[in-house]
């Protein structure tokens, strides 16, 4: 990922936590909802290894055939589960973006925006794509955002659950705003293109 090394850093933090609280999600749930558990911790792993700073690691050269590789096959998964609709559709647009990003980044590519991640460097990618891309997920996060917000309050006077205590895998606002965070930084990674 291009620009600052703050902002690299901040991402693959934020990356790394939304992979963390996604696997910690697997542990619960029922088999569709662990596997897009799974498929969400890949994808926020591997954001968090595509923002990475540059003066930290320089990934080798084959790095990207890997990223493109892994999320070439994460975008089959995700287009036998699509014909169910839902979420499956938004793991294929993103899989299919990050092939996108490790094709546009690879260096020596006809897209790549950098050789050797200099932060000066030209942009990449096909312009039209990206802003395709930029779109979907401006619209995804909006829709994500009024989702974390509560449409009605408990009235007053209303009895309130003591004690009940939900784990921390199976918290749906937690999910929310994790999917939130990821489509957040898609946006960016998009924006460094």
């Amino acid at each position: 990922m291009h620009g600052p090394a703050l902002s690299g850093w901040l991402l693959m933090v934020l990356c790394s936590v939304a992979g963390g609280y996604c696997l910690l999600r697997t542990r619960s749930g029922t088999a569709g909802e662990r596997g897009n558990a799974r498929a969400e911790a890949v994808m926020a792993f591997g954001m968090a290894a595509m923002a990475l700073p540059a003066a930290v690691l320089t990934p080798p050269r084959w790095a990207w055939t890997v990223y493109a590789v892994v999320f070439g096959a994460a975008a089959l998964r995700a287009l036998t589960g699509a014909r169910s609709g839902g979420h499956h559709v938004h793991h294929l647009v993103g899989s299919l973006a990050m092939v996108y990003m490790a094709v546009a980044m690879a260096p020596g590519s006809a897209g790549a925006a950098h050789e050797g991640h200099t932060a000066h460097a030209a942009a990449g990618g096909v312009p039209l794509l990206t802003g395709v891309l930029l779109a979907y997920y401006a619209l995804y996060v909006l829709r994500s955002a009024g989702g974390l917000i509560p449409v009605t309050a408990a009235p007053a006077g209303a009895p309130v659950a003591v004690g009940t205590r939900i784990a921390w895998g199976a918290r749906p606002e937690l999910a929310l705003a994790c999917r939130l965070t990821m489509g957040i930084a898609m946006f960016a990674m998009l924006l460094t293109l």
